[in-house]
């Protein structure tokens, strides 16, 4: 066993060595960067008819945010933070007035949120406590809240594998932990719990099949254990009186067994105090972080900058045990000269979050994708996240970025296979015969369909799939696969099978070839046509092939006028459908199918036009009314990185491509710590948001965009406006 002195130095010697970071002089009194994050950003719902679009139903909330504010170190197994909602994304609602239990894994995104435990004295029928935004506060690394109805006042900390609990009862006779074993927001299949020895509680919850080993600083009188069927049901742990000091409950997990879960405690927390463990989070977030720093903008700027950066960098999600075993996609556990991880969300977060991790955090990326690979060994496919192939491009990204150590030519073996194999009962990518063999995907004839509508969601799999396939095109090149690069190019052109000159949009079309009828462009499907979107959102995504998709609209005059209603023609706010919220006339801020939509007058030399489209939404759309609100889905850190980089001034517009389009940054002057340990520097010069040229090192830059060599080498890019 290693000591916890050792381990610590080494998962922030870790942290540095991924990100290039260094410590910011805390120890002199300059600027701690964790003080920046507000970690209940995203909590609060959004209720704004003029910003949603449209008058919530009664009984919804809308999808926006659905962040936690708990505690979490980056990109760990462990998120520890309350519980006010069971079924709620994220399962922490603002609102809310009553807390239910402090869980211990999170996504923001309806799962998860395994092994509630909830401190009580003298409980009611109901376990849960009301409590007030007065007595809670958060930080990274930590949170605490003041339980009324049991009155003890809660704090929380964590490492990457382990929760660190305490309990401070005004009661101290009658002191009891609640262990919710038959609740979570992912399906609980079965759940165990046994008391071992005085003090230490084990157990597991099917379903996610998650392991614990609970310590406790206090004996245990006596476990009360209350099963309703296989899967409902719960455990009290009635604490020993005679002790007045806080309860400390340290508890570790795995998802491999409740040995290993023990391991994990052992070497990550062992005999560490609460303030220890906390300042080490701390201390974690803070060398991350401190990689960006900005000089100027506005408080709330620069409080929205770091929660972002922040909540862009918690998923994906550590699998693997201190001893390095992991349970595989076979349910197998083995082990692996790399770190496991959960998938990311690949179909919200290829689009510019999975560069960010790669950019900040460049060893997790590289073990992300070597767990991808993992996947894809067992299964016969890399995998895929709800809709597209988008692994492709966030693998060729980060190939292309420089993060190569892992076998690539094994990877794009199985890529390959995603990309063309489609007689088996769950391809990667469905339909792909049709798309194939027509180089589009139809959808059915529906005479009056609606929201709901089930179908294959043809324009939208047709648009992605061609993005998907220049992508995994630009890895045969680097590999010399001449062949399959000229094949996949040519596939890659198959968005413009989807464009009717007549409409002007992207439209669906049935299997002979026809244009659906009726087509009405400003309605939103879930998966008929569109996947969560309408016409007007997926028009204009090629990101692959600018030139291309501006062609298709008879040019730069035509294609600008089409840009300009799309920001502009009004939403209906009739056309209610969940997920589809927060409008600019017909662009949807508050999903991701169109997000690259407000850089695309670059493409027609119109910068500024795109800026005052940029500055809209990050000066309006983000810390909305109360400052705790977003516009939509955080998704895992999309909605976030879609902030950060944006601000920055530098987004990544195909994420494919190592390269960064150049906006005007929010801030005077950006430094960046590029993963070689140099800086990257970009510097505002003028008072104006238009953007009228580029320098990179003096020289003025051909373009817009700046290639990614400058987060290899360091460099300055200046930003001028007028």
């Amino acid at each position: 066993m290693i000591s916890w002195n050792k381990f610590i130095s080494r998962l922030i010697g870790i942290t540095l060595l991924a990100i290039g970071a260094v410590t910011v002089g805390n120890s002199q009194g300059t600027t701690r960067y964790t003080s920046f994050v507000n970690t209940f950003i995203g909590t609060a719902p959004l209720t704004d008819s003029a910003i949603l679009g449209y008058n919530l139903p009664k009984g919804w909330r809308s999808w926006a945010g659905l962040t936690f504010p708990g505690s979490s170190l980056p990109n760990a197994m462990v998120q520890l933070s309350p519980m006010t909602e069971y079924g709620s994304g994220a399962g922490y609602e603002y609102e809310d007035s009553v807390i239910l239990g402090f869980t211990h894994t999170n996504k923001g995104h309806w799962n998860l949120c395994n092994i509630p435990i909830l401190p009580l004295s003298n409980p009611g029928a109901k376990f849960g406590s009301r409590f007030s935004h007065k007595k809670e506060k958060a930080s990274p690394g930590f949170y605490q809240v003041y339980l009324d109805d049991y009155q003890v006042n809660v704090s929380l900390t964590s490492t990457l594998r382990c929760g660190f609990h305490q309990y401070e009862f005004q009661d101290n006779k009658n002191r009891q932990i609640l262990f919710d074993l038959g609740k979570a927001n992912s399906r609980v299949s079965s759940w165990s719990v046994t008391q071992v020895g005085d003090s230490v509680v084990q157990g597991f919850q099917g379903g996610e099949n998650v392991y614990f080993y609970a310590r406790l600083n206090t004996p245990i009188s006596k476990l009360d254990t209350i099963q309703v069927g296989k899967r409902t049901g719960y455990a009290i742990a009635h604490l020993a009186n005679g002790s007045s000091k806080p309860v400390e409950l340290k508890i570790g997990l795995s998802f491999v067994s409740v040995e290993n879960a023990k391991q994990n405690l052992e070497q990550e927390i062992g005999n560490r105090s609460f303030a220890q463990v906390r300042n080490d989070a701390n201390q974690v977030w803070e060398n991350l972080l401190s990689a960006i720093q900005v000089k100027g903008g506005t408080g709330k700027q620069r409080q929205m900058l770091y929660s972002c950066l922040y909540r862009s960098l918690l998923w994906p999600a550590l699998r693997s045990d201190v001893n390095g075993e992991f349970t595989d996609a076979k349910k197998t556990v083995r082990k692996a000269a790399f770190n496991y991880y959960t998938e990311p969300s690949l179909w919200d977060t290829y689009r510019n979050k999975d560069v960010l991790l790669g950019l900040m955090s460049s060893g997790v990326t590289l073990d992300v994708i070597k767990s991808m690979k993992d996947v894809g060994e067992q299964t016969g496919f890399i995998p895929t996240f709800f809709h597209g192939d988008h692994g492709a491009s966030s693998i060729a990204g980060a190939y292309l970025r420089g993060i190569d150590d892992f076998d690539i030519k094994g990877t794009y073996k199985i890529l390959l296979r995603n990309a063309n194999v489609g007689d088996v009962p769950r391809p990667a990518r469905p339909y792909i015969a049709e798309y194939i063999q027509k180089g589009y995907i139809s959808d059915p004839h529906v005479p009056d369909p609606h929201v709901e509508t089930k179908a294959k969601a043809g324009v939208s799999k047709t648009l992605e799939y061609a993005y998907d396939d220049y992508s995994l095109a630009q890895i045969a090149k680097k590999l010399g696969d001449t062949a399959n690069y000229r094949i996949l190019m040519a596939r890659s052109k198959n968005y413009k099978n989807m464009f009717d000159p007549a409409t002007r949009f992207m439209r669906g079309r049935l299997e002979n070839g026809e244009w659906i009828t009726p087509f009405n462009p400003e309605y939103p499907y879930y998966e008929y046509m569109y996947r969560e979107a309408n016409a007007w959102q997926v028009s204009f995504y090629a990101p692959h092939d600018m030139p291309g998709l501006i062609e298709l609209y008879g040019g730069a005059k035509g294609f600008e006028s089409k840009l300009d209603s799309l920001f502009t023609v009004p939403w209906n706010p009739a056309y209610i459908a969940r997920n589809v919220e927060t409008m600019v006339g017909q662009y949807c801020h508050g999903n991701q199918p169109d997000h690259e939509a407000p850089f695309a007058y670059y493409f027609i030399g119109k910068p500024e036009k795109s800026q005052k489209i940029i500055d809209y939404i990050l000066n309006n759309l983000y810390g909305i009314k109360d400052g705790l609100t977003l516009s939509g889905m955080d998704d895992a850190g999309e909605l976030s990185a879609w902030y950060v980089l944006s601000a920055l001034g530098l987004y990544t517009f195909s994420a494919t491509d190592p390269e960064y389009l150049v906006t005007v940054p929010l801030f005077d002057e950006v430094k960046w710590k590029t993963g070689t340990g140099k800086w990257l520097t970009l510097k505002k010069s003028g008072a104006s948001r238009n953007l009228t040229a580029i320098k990179v090192n003096g020289k003025e830059n051909k373009g817009y965009f700046v290639p990614h060599d400058l987060f290899r080498n360091g460099g300055t890019i200046e930003v001028i406006t007028r």
